[in-house]
């Protein structure tokens, strides 16, 4: 376990001094990040939907390109040191065949969400059968076809196990989401009123 000192100064009202304390900060206690990994620069229109989500709930992401077949090495490393660089989380976007999320996968005891590309072979199809059929005992969660913000929320999700803080925006977030859809059943309401 990691320990971190953080030094802030504080006023103190009683006795009218300001003071230094150091605060003990335990590695369990800090925000997790989200690393968002693409297969390929021509990703990002995808992914960008996972990185504005998760920042939307102030979750730190870090977006890399890494290749499960062009830098297989780099895969491999980025994923063995990912839980020592801070990371609680891993999206491995790919499109056709599809083996970032398993390269990663193999590597770490993390959570990896794959999140399949559509592409202009087979519209998808391809990347979600390769994410979805990971032998045993190497998972890799798996969201819907170009499911960008799905595969973020649901990293929040993880993360917000032992995140009560996170936990509590993902509750403000479905209930938004809920006051979302009555809102619409209202209108559709007044809409067949009218007919």
């Amino acid at each position: 376990m990691i320990r971190l000192v953080l030094r802030a100064w504080y006023f103190a009202p009683a006795r009218g001094e300001t003071a230094i304390r150091d605060k003990l900060i335990w590695e369990s206690d800090m925000m997790k990040k989200v690393a968002v990994i693409l297969g390929s620069d021509s990703d990002l229109p995808v992914v960008s939907e996972a990185i504005k989500q998760l920042k939307a709930f102030g979750i730190p992401v870090v977006a890399r390109v890494i290749s499960a077949h062009r830098t297989p090495d780099e895969a491999a490393d980025f994923a063995r040191y990912a839980r020592a660089d801070g990371f609680g989380v891993i999206i491995a976007a790919a499109g056709k065949a599809a083996h970032l999320g398993g390269v990663l996968a193999a590597f770490t005891t993390l959570p990896v969400i794959g999140l399949p590309i559509k592409s202009s072979t087979l519209d998808g199809l391809d990347s979600l059968l390769s994410i979805v059929q990971m032998p045993s005992g190497v998972p890799v969660a798996t969201v819907a076809i170009d499911g960008a913000k799905n595969a973020a929320i649901l990293a929040a999700q993880i993360l917000a196990v032992s995140d009560a803080e996170l936990a509590d925006k993902l509750a403000v977030f479905k209930d938004d989401m809920r006051l979302g859809v009555i809102k619409k059943d209202k209108n559709l309401q007044g809409e067949v009123e009218k007919l």
